[in-house]
């Protein structure tokens, strides 16, 4: 109604993005997908315990990075991904930190997800179809030491 307050506390809408390759900014990338960590329980059992069943404990310094996902669209000329996990092959591993911004409206940053030492473990290239008219896309799968979120 007229003349009341509104509501501004809604969610994110999850659709405007950035991503940082070390020194390569703003990538166009059409999805991200498995930026969690989880942590592995402890099951314990003391030895004069009455209850016949293990007790769970929070596996501190037991965290479980997984693997990211990004899928974009395929450029011509545009070899940034396979040069770089072409340098495995030659023993030297290039890690890079990963920064992956949620933008407001304004293009400003209100979550961001770096992903330290991270390096690449899979690359994907388009599937093709002669009689497709959808857009290229190649994925690229990267592992990482760390997971860290900040807000704006």
């Amino acid at each position: 109604m007229a003349g009341e307050a509104q509501d501004t506390n809604w969610p994110l809408p999850k659709f405007y993005f950035s991503v940082d390759f070390g020194s390569i900014t703003n990538i166009p990338f059409q999805e991200i997908d498995g930026l969690d960590i989880e942590s592995e329980p402890i099951h314990y059992r003391h030895g004069n315990s009455p209850v016949f069943s293990e007790i769970s404990m929070p596996g501190i310094g037991m965290t479980k990075n997984n693997k990211v996902t990004m899928k974009k669209g395929f450029f011509a000329r545009d070899n940034a991904f396979w040069d770089w996990y072409l340098k495995i092959k030659m023993n030297t591993i290039e890690r890079q930190n990963v920064v992956i911004k949620l933008l407001d409206e304004g293009g400003n940053p209100t979550m961001t997800w770096t992903l330290s030492n991270a390096y690449p473990t899979k690359i994907s290239s388009t599937d093709l179809k002669s009689d497709g008219s959808e857009v290229a896309i190649e994925s690229i799968e990267i592992a990482h030491e760390g997971l860290t979120i900040a807000n704006g």
